[in-house]
């Protein structure tokens, strides 16, 4: 994705697929010297909504998720998301 804008419109749709989701932030740091702030977190989700690669599954997500987001003006300026998306499609029986 190339903006934020898409990132949160993609997020908004993936709570239709996983409407129980939670983001649960366990850690959060600021780094002045080089302006940007770091989040860990775990995502919590369950697959009973429509929409998604396949049908409803009923399985659930655990997600570990770190989001790094650099600052300029005081606004996100970039912003990386480091996730293993893989191990959360086989958690949810989207992939084998």
């Amino acid at each position: 994705m190339d903006t934020l804008e898409a990132y949160v419109e993609f997020m908004a749709g993936l709570f239709e697929v996983l409407p129980d989701g939670i983001p649960e932030v366990r850690s959060f740091a600021v780094d002045e010297a080089r302006k940007n702030v770091a989040a860990f977190g775990v995502f919590h989700g369950t697959h009973t909504g429509e929409g998604g690669p396949v049908p409803p599954t009923g399985k659930t997500t655990k997600a570990e998720y770190v989001y790094v987001m650099d600052f300029e003006g005081g606004k996100i300026r970039h912003m990386t998301k480091i996730w293993n998306d893989g191990i959360t499609m086989r958690q949810l029986g989207w992939a084998s």
